[in-house]
C-alpha cells in the first residue's frame, strides 16, 4: 500500500529542487552575462558567492522563526521571497544590481533547509529518516540537474535574463501546491486516520523527554560542531562543482552552452536518484542499531572518502573519464551530506531544537560554501588552470571523513531539567 507521507517527503525534494535550479541559472548564465558587463574571474567568482553570505547570516534567524510559528508559513515567506529576486535578476542592467538580486535571494533561500528539516521531524519515523533527508538532500542536485538542462535550452534559445524569469516562476508554482495542500500530520486532509496514526506514534516515541536544551545548550555540543564543519568540507566542493563546472566546460572544454547543460546534467541525476537508494540502504542497514549512538557516521565517513575521487580529475585528459569521476564524486558527496544530516538528527536530543540546530549547522557549514567560487577564481587567476581547484575540495572530503569519525559520538544538547536523559555511557569506537 503506498504511504502518502512520502508524498510530502517527495514535495521537499522538489523544494530543494528549485530552490537550487535558481542558484544553477547563474552559472549557465555566466559567459553571456560576463560579456555583457565585462566581468573579470575574479568578480564573476564573487557574483557567484553573494548570495551565500545573506544565506549564513540569515540561516540561525529563520531556523528561530521555523521553531517558533511553524515551517508552512515561514516557507511559504522564504518561497515568494527567493522567486520575487530571481525573476529581477533578469532585469539588472549592471553589475552591482545583479550583486544586489543575489544578494536578496540568499537572505530568502535561508528558509528552505530549516523549513524541510523542521517538516521532515514531524512527518518522518525515525526508520525512515535516512531515506527522507536523502530525498531532501539530493534535491540539491536534481535541481541543477534540470535546471542547467532547462535553463541551458531556454539561454540558447532566447537570453541569459529569460533564464532567471523561467527559474524564478518554478517557486511560484511550488509555493501554490504548498500553500493548497500541506499541513502537518495532524491536519493533512490528504492522509488516512491510520497512517496518521502511525506517524504521530512514531514521532512521540522518540521524544522521551519534553523541553529543549537552547541555544547555549546546542553550541556546547562538540558533535554538532563536528558535522557542521564536515558538512562546510563537502560544502566547498558541492560549491565548487555547481558554480564553476560549466564554466571549467565551456572554456576548458570548448563545449556549447547547449553542450554543457547536457554533459552536466547527466552526473547531476545520477547522483540525485543514487543517493536515494543509499540513503533507503541506510536505514536498512540501521535498523535495530542504535542510532542515538551515531552508527551513522560510518556510511558518512565511507561517502566522504569517495566523493575524494576528484583529485584524480587533473590526472585526466578526456571530457568523458573527467564526468565519470565527478559522477562519482556527486553522488557519494549527495549521499555524505544528506547521511550527515540525518546524523544531526540521530544525535538531536529534542525536536524542539530542530530548527535552530539545522540554522547552526549549516550557518557554519556554508561558511566553506561560501569560499568556494571565490577561492576558485583566484585559484584559476593565479595559476591559469582548474587542477589545484579539485584538489582542494578532494582534500577538504579527507578532512570531513576524519572529523566525522573522531567527533560525531556524543548526543546533541542536553535538555534543561531533564539531567539523565542525555548520559549515556560513551559508545565504543567500533
Amino acid at each position: 500500500m503506498f504511504q502518502k507521507r512520502y508524498l510530502v517527503y517527495f514535495g521537499i525534494f522538489l523544494l530543494m529542487a528549485f530552490n537550487y535550479v535558481d542558484r544553477v541559472s547563474l552559472s549557465v548564465a555566466a559567459p553571456s552575462l560576463s560579456k555583457d558587463f565585462g566581468l573579470s574571474s575574479v568578480e564573476l567568482g564573487y557574483l557567484f558567492s553573494a548570495f551565500l553570505a545573506p544565506y549564513i547570516v540569515c540561516m540561525i534567524p529563520w531556523g528561530f522563526l521555523m521553531d517558533r510559528y511553524g515551517a508552512r508559513r515561514m516557507n511559504a515567506i522564504g518561497v515568494a521571497l527567493w522567486s520575487i529576486s530571481t525573476v529581477l535578476t533578469g532585469f539588472v542592467w549592471s553589475y552591482a544590481t545583479a550583486l544586489t538580486m543575489r544578494l536578496l535571494m540568499g537572505a530568502a533561500e535561508a528558509s528552505s533547509l530549516s523549513a524541510g528539516t523542521r517538516a521532515l521531524r514531524e512527518w518522518a519515523p525515525r526508520k525512515e529518516y535516512g531515506l527522507a533527508t536523502s530525498m531532501m538532500s539530493t534535491g540539491t542536485y536534481f535541481g541543477p540537474a534540470i535546471g542547467l538542462l532547462l535553463i541551458s535550452w531556454v539561454v540558447s534559445m532566447s537570453s541569459w535574463r529569460m533564464g532567471f524569469i523561467v527559474a524564478g516562476l518554478l517557486g511560484f508554482a511550488w509555493l501554490a501546491a504548498q500553500l493548497i495542500w500541506f499541513r502537518n500530520p495532524e491536519q493533512a486532509t490528504f492522509l488516512d486516520e491510520e497512517e496518521r496514526q502511525f506517524i504521530l506514534r512514531e514521532r512521540d516515541a522518540e521524544r522521551p523527554a519534553q523541553g529543549d536544551a537552547g541555544f547555549g545548550g546546542l553550541l556546547r555540543s562538540r558533535s554538532l560542531w563536528a558535522v557542521a564543519v564536515a558538512h562546510g568540507c563537502a560544502a566547498y566542493t558541492q560549491l565548487l562543482f555547481l558554480t564553476w563546472l560549466p564554466s571549467y566546460l565551456a572554456t576548458e572544454r570548448h563545449l556549447s552552452i547547449m553542450s554543457t547543460g547536457l554533459f552536466t546534467t547527466l552526473p547531476y541525476v545520477i547522483a540525485a536518484f543514487g543517493t536515494w537508494g543509499l540513503g533507503l540502504l541506510s536505514d536498512r542497514l540501521l535498523r535495530g542499531v542504535d542510532t542515538n549512538a551515531g552508527k551513522r557516521r560510518w556510511m558518512v565517513c565511507v561517502a566522504m572518502l569517495g566523493a575524494s575521487v576528484v583529485l584524480l580529475a587533473p590526472l585526466v585528459d578526456s571530457v568523458f573519464m573527467i564526468l565519470v569521476l565527478i559522477t562519482i564524486s556527486l553522488t557519494s558527496m549527495a549521499t555524505a551530506m544528506s547521511l550527515n544530516m540525518a546524523l544531526s538528527s540521530d544525535l538531536l536530543q529534542s525536536p524542539a531544537d530542530a530548527g535552530k540546530t539545522i540554522g547552526f549547522y549549516l550557518t557554519i557549514s556554508n561558511v566553506g560554501g561560501l569560499s568556494a567560487p571565490i577561492a576558485t577564481g583566484y585559484i584559476i587567476a593565479y595559476t591559469g588552470s582548474y587542477n589545484w581547484a579539485f584538489t582542494a575540495g578532494g582534500i577538504l572530503l579527507i578532512i570531513a571523513a576524519i572529523i566525522t569519525m573522531t567527533l560525531t559520538y556524543s548526543p546533541i544538547g542536553v535538555l534543561r531539567g531533564a539531567r539523565t536523559v542525555l548520559e549515556p555511557s560513551m559508545p565504543s569506537r567500533t
